[in-house]
């Protein structure tokens, strides 16, 4: 079997995906069970489902987003019931919902998806930058922590803001172009300082995760030299860090997103491959895949930590997948 099948019948048949529709943030696998149910990963799922190409999982997690939305408060929570609204995921759930609409035309998953950028625009800016999380249902900023990078604003943030760059293509409502480019505006300005960012090594790794996200929100703007030179030095700042902090602490997700850049940039003709760092991160890559199909989350020392991650499931799929093909025809798989 395919890795990319293996990694679809997990999704499908782990129970990962619960029946609500919704996606668990992870599987304990010393326990037995699943963490509750993720508004963001529900929207990393719908994406992933898509890609996979399995249809009813994808529409089952979509119309699960759809009822999340609170219409009434305009504001979707980070898990029901939860008295938070993180920007990042809002981000992450409008692109999913975008990539089910593109495939269905199913009217309300388009809406949603509008409406939730909106709320991004209107509830999250400060005029300077954007808030990380809001309290709801009052809609007050949360007080930040600069140590923990979910709670600070800051160029990671971009993968989000291109939630807004997909709104305007699948909208026709060019204003969400705006957003977009202002925060393109300021991870340029400010990514340098994103990194090392903490002074405990296994916390520069979970920033790195983070970081890569600015990488990838670059990918709408990729051909401009501004950002093709920000992602050449960021790519290897990162994949250097990951090497050197790798022996005591490493995710699987860190690795595909390096390695899923890379594919990205040599697809798009924008920079060219180094072979040898992508096969490198590849076999690193390779050593978390779970007998069932699923991936381990992170490796500390060399013990296993006992979450399988959906998110770093549907990263590295698509990574080995693209590096694999990339190795048969020598051509980078971009679909």
């Amino acid at each position: 079997m395919l890795q990319n099948d293996r990694a679809a019948a997990w999704f499908v048949r782990s129970g990962i995906q619960e029946p609500s529709g919704g996606v668990a943030r992870y599987h304990r696998t010393d326990l037995n069970r699943n963490l509750p149910v993720s508004t963001e990963i529900t929207g990393y799922a719908v994406s992933t489902f898509v890609y996979l190409r399995e249809q009813a999982a994808s529409i089952a997690a979509a119309d699960y987003l759809v009822r999340m939305w609170d219409a009434r408060h305009e504001a979707m929570p980070f898990e029901e019931g939860a008295p938070y609204s993180y920007f990042f995921d809002n981000g992450i759930i409008v692109r999913g919902l975008v990539a089910i609409w593109r495939k269905t035309e199913f009217q309300p998953y388009l809406d949603t998806a509008v409406a939730i950028g909106r709320h991004m625009t209107r509830d999250f800016d400060n005029l300077r930058d954007f808030h990380p999380i809001l309290s709801l249902p009052d809609k007050t900023p949360v007080e930040r922590d600069p140590l923990r990078w979910s709670r600070a604003p800051g160029c990671y943030q971009l993968k989000a803001a291109s939630g807004w760059h997909e709104l305007a293509e699948a909208s026709g409502d060019l204003g969400f172009f705006v957003p977009y480019e202002r925060m393109l505006r300021y991870s340029l300005e400010n990514w340098q300082d994103f990194l090392p960012g903490h002074a405990e090594r296994p916390k520069v790794m979970d920033r790195l995760h983070a970081f890569c996200y600015f990488l990838e929100g670059m990918l709408p703007r990729s051909h401009e030299p501004r950002c093709r030179l920000a992602i050449h030095d960021g790519l290897e700042l990162a994949a250097g860090l990951a090497r050197d902090i790798a022996p005591e602490f490493a995710r699987s997700d860190v690795w595909a997103q390096i390695l899923r850049m890379r594919m990205y940039m040599e697809g798009f003709g924008i920079l060219a491959l180094d072979r040898e760092a992508a096969a490198y991160e590849a076999e690193q890559l390779q050593e978390f895949e779970a007998p069932d199909g699923g991936f381990w989350f992170g490796r500390r020392g060399g013990e296993w930590l006992p979450y399988i991650n959906p998110v770093s499931t549907a990263f590295a799929t698509q990574a080995l997948r693209m590096w694999a093909t990339r190795e048969a025809t020598g051509v980078s798989d971009l679909i």
